[in-house]
């Protein structure tokens, strides 16, 4: 098999000649015919989270040489011996997320939550997707994504599932309570997507870039507001009161303070993305305002089963994405640092 694999953090990818593995156990091989790229990818290849004031949190558990890409969709070509009524030929969503299958997070179901995770593409010595073939441990990572164009089925397994967890967490809203979408790109705008199905409305979508916000509108977003503007803040408040939950799929200090400044009493922030920071507030104003500040990290098999009905039923619009060949990578990595791609962009070996 071929792969791209990181040899050094910051580095350009090289291209990377193995054996073919054979499946063994409940384990299935996947010849990968789509593989998304997503911002977390960014963060694997520098090497670290920003934590604010120049302060890093090292990957330093990631063993080189290393296979991104957990958003993955393929042809099952082999199966090991323990696995039943899988077929080869068939095609599925991967789901990554894997726990260690024994800790308490992982008892509850919430694999994603694992303190000692297997996360295809994430965790060190789990090879990914941005590779010609990718091993699955189980036939319960494998979902069926119905019609759904495969290279979007990709998508879903981390940006779909990452906005489809995070406005779970939203919660039962009333018919004045505003949900604002942060940030419009890739999973931003499944985020719009995301909540027009589960709230039966769209949401409000903020951003820097006009451009993603002409996207989000035509997406759904009832509104949108452009937050390098003078005064922007002040105009969200006195023409929609507050809003009573921000989903914050950049995860910056500016992204967090915007956040802040538009949420009214009683309202929540969710932080979904990862750009990096630091916060600080007085204590005194979580109960004076009141306020929640949630962390959202993609989502569980069950909800990852969930989205995947909703997919399957076409309640939610695709959003906007191209493809390109694995060996574009690097470049694909870059382009979505300098934040020069709206959507997603999907490799094909």
């Amino acid at each position: 098999m071929k792969s791209q694999v990181i040899v050094e953090f910051g580095a350009p990818l090289k291209e990377m000649e193995a054996p073919t593995p054979s499946p063994q156990g409940s384990e299935i091989l996947i010849k990968v015919d789509n593989a998304g790229v997503c911002h977390s990818d960014v963060h694997i290849h520098d090497g670290y989270f920003s934590l604010g004031g120049g302060n890093k949190l090292p990957l330093a558990n990631i063993k080189f040489p290393h296979t991104m890409g957990h958003e993955i969709e393929g042809e099952v070509v082999a199966v090991g011996p323990q696995v039943r009524d899988v077929k080869t030929g068939t095609r599925y969503a991967v789901f990554p997320w894997i726990g260690c299958g024994e800790c308490a997070a992982c008892k509850r179901g919430e694999e994603n939550l694992c303190a000692r995770p297997r996360q295809i593409g994430c965790s060190a010595n789990v090879p990914g997707g941005y590779s010609t073939h990718v091993i699955v441990p189980h036939p319960k990572y494998l979902l069926d994504y119905g019609k759904t164009n495969p290279s979007l089925a990709a998508a879903y397994m981390c940006s779909g599932l990452t906005a489809f967890g995070a406005m779970k967490k939203v919660g039962k809203l009333g018919p004045d309570d505003p949900v604002v979408v942060l940030g419009c790109g890739g999973v931003g705008m499944m985020g719009v997507q995301f909540a027009k199905s589960l709230f039966g409305r769209g949401p409000i979508a903020a951003d820097i870039d006009e451009g993603r916000l002409d996207a989000a509108k035509k997406a759904g977003a009832v509104a949108t507001y452009n937050t390098s503007e003078t005064g922007i803040a002040k105009k969200f408040m006195a023409e929609t009161g507050g809003a009573y939950a921000v989903v914050d799929f950049v995860g910056s200090e500016a992204t967090f303070a915007f956040a802040n400044s538009i949420l009214r009493k009683g309202g929540r922030i969710i932080v979904v993305g990862l750009f990096g920071g630091a916060m600080q507030m007085p204590i005194p104003m979580f109960p004076l305002k009141p306020m929640s500040i949630i962390g959202s990290f993609v989502g569980s098999l069950a909800e990852a089963q969930e989205m995947m009905e909703i997919v399957r039923a076409g309640k939610v619009d695709p959003i906007p994405y191209q493809t390109r060949p694995l060996a574009q990578a690097t470049q694909t990595l870059d382009d979505l640092r300098h934040g020069k791609i709206v959507g997603r962009v999907v490799l094909q070996p």
